[in-house]
């Protein structure tokens, strides 16, 4: 019989806990396991140009799909590329497992070693350290199964020369959904509950706000349901974007993206609800957003302190969707019904908010980039996914674009990093494979990865790519105006991204007037490669969020 080596065992552990895709970079560290990976086992391997990228593009695969995301480095200056795409992903609660080549453990010297440990923990992902044939697949298990329940990115940490060992015992590996615990929805308890319907008998003015826990959890319909009997408004936080925006009472995201409108409705609020959402600075503007208000929080782990902020009065430690179910019912039981906020005069009011009413004249050769976006929420068919990443032209695209189920939103924001909207996109394209995903993206973000143009021509991945270019860096340029400093040190110009695009085997299209998206929309599904359009923004017009808190806009 022949010997197996260690790298052929890992592959087939990482084959049995069901790894469709693996996002990588290869060098010496780890390029055996992904060869045996992709020739053996048939596992597709997306090969990225930077490491930073593999990760992030495991990280829009998990998002995606809810499974675990597999990246790929290996040791070294190969590791340390992956920083910024772990702190993300572990911010972001994101299931991942990173198989990390590490450096020799039999040399005396080794010029790419570095330790991982301190690295990754700094980021906020587990450490697993691979240091014994005897508890490898018990290591790679373990990793699987932390990844899943502790939704948070893992390392995996295997080095080189214990990879390339014979291994020794029958290759039987036991799966982590073998003894990985059901999946449960811890229930509320009553009493908290009753305390909770007593505030909602009490308030006049209550709005709910749904997060990201919300959409995970498939609380949206009772969570609308939970409204309508306590006469609440809806909103959601940031990643929440989209629960209710086919609700006549949801007003949009709460914070920093919030309408005028939206926002002296909360200044009127006397209960907010906060359902599997965190309930942090920007969701509340650093606590000033509902002066007036009783504040409940439910979550699977609610924190009293957080972000620096008390987050609420009364915390209930339950599932989304498990805790509104029992909310409901014991309501029906009490006879408690509000009307609250719910008049066909608010609705109407509801119907008639724009996210920004403030006209502006765009200058020559460029377009005003709110009506850009609204153009683009227009032509892109509601069913795609959209993946926007960080920058100021990102409030523009929260906002304005609406009627989108919360599942299609990816908002690459959770550490406030430019340049990963791009791979993130990739992930979200290689795992749904449907080639309806569109990429929302700033020309600064773009260029720090625009390598992976060439990954995405290489690998036949269709997207839509919609950069919102105003030659510069809008967070920062719109910021010194607001204190009259000349912004020429972040403004660069805005180069010819269709050029750059179509050099990399992509199509590509300049976008400076309104009007155009429609046909050119024709013309990407027509074809059979993915699509840059390079759309030159006004930098003269700053996002409603800006003009509030940097111009002093009232």
């Amino acid at each position: 019989m022949e010997k197996l080596q260690v790298t052929d065992v890992l592959a087939q552990a990482f084959v049995a806990e069901g790894v469709e895709i693996v996002y990588t970079l290869m060098g010496d560290a780890n390029m055996y396991w992904a060869q045996k990976m992709a020739d053996q086992y048939g596992v597709r391997m997306i090969h990225a140009r930077h490491e930073h990228c593999a990760c992030a593009m495991a990280d829009g695969y998990a998002r995606a799909t809810g499974k675990v995301g597999v990246a790929s480095t290996t040791c070294g200056p190969g590791f340390t590329q992956i920083m910024t795409a772990l702190t993300i992903a572990a911010r972001g609660n994101v299931p991942m497992v990173v198989f990390a080549g590490d450096a020799p453990i039999g040399s005396a010297w080794y010029l790419q070693q570095i330790d991982m440990a301190p690295l990754t923990l700094a980021t906020g992902a587990h450490f697993i350290p691979v240091r014994s044939i005897d508890r490898m697949l018990d290591n790679v298990r373990e990793a699987f199964q932390v990844a899943q329940t502790e939704r948070r990115p893992v390392v995996l940490s295997i080095p080189m020369d214990l990879q390339a060992r014979e291994y020794p015992y029958m290759a039987d590996y036991i799966p982590s959904r073998d003894i990985t615990p059901i999946a449960q929805r811890p229930l509320p308890d009553p009493m908290v509950v009753d305390r909770l319907i007593d505030m909602i008998a009490e308030a006049e003015k209550p709005i709910i706000i749904g997060g990201r826990g919300a959409v995970r959890s498939g609380a949206g319909k009772v969570l609308e349901a939970l409204a309508e009997r306590s006469g609440a408004l809806l909103a959601t936080s940031l990643f929440g974007k989209g629960l209710f925006d086919e609700n006549p009472y949801g007003i949009g995201i709460a914070g920093a993206f919030a309408s005028d409108f939206a926002r002296e409705r909360f200044a009127e609020a006397d209960l907010v609800i906060g359902v599997g959402a965190g309930l942090g600075h920007y969701t509340t503007e650093g606590g000033y957003l509902y002066p007036g208000a009783q504040v409940a929080q439910i979550d699977i782990n609610p924190r009293g302190w957080w972000q620096g902020l008390r987050t609420a009065d009364l915390h209930i430690r339950a599932d989304a969707k498990a805790a509104v179910e029992a909310i409901l019912e014991r309501m029906e039981q009490r006879g408690v019904s509000r009307t609250g906020f719910r008049t066909p005069e608010m609705a109407e009011m509801v119907a008639a908010d724009v996210p920004d009413s403030k006209e502006f004249q765009a200058q020559p050769g460029t377009v005003d980039p709110r009506k850009m976006v609204l153009e683009l929420d227009r032509v892109i068919p509601k069913d795609w996914d959209i993946v926007v990443g960080g920058g100021h032209y990102f409030s523009m695209a929260m906002t304005h674009m609406k009627g989108r189920a919360a599942e299609r939103w990816h908002v690459v924001n959770d550490f406030g990093a430019i340049g990963s909207g791009l791979p993130a996109a990739i992930g979200v394209a290689t795992a749904r494979n449907d080639g309806k995903v569109l990429l929302i993206e700033g020309d600064g973000s773009l260029l720090m990865h625009v390598q992976e143009l060439e990954t995405i021509r290489r690998q036949g991945i269709r997207l839509l790519i919609n950069i919102m270019n105003d030659g510069g860096y809008g967070a920062e340029f719109h910021k010194f105006r607001a204190r009259n400093i000349e912004p020429k040190q972040a403004i660069h110009g805005r180069g010819d991204l269709a050029a750059v695009a179509k050099g990399f085997g992509m199509r590509g299209n300049t976008i400076n007037r309104l009007g155009e998206m429609e046909r050119l929309f024709a013309e990407h599904q027509a074809g059979d490669v993915a699509t840059l359009w390079d759309v030159h923004t006004d930098d003269m017009i700053p996002s409603r969020a800006y003009r509030r808190v940097h111009y002093g806009e009232a």
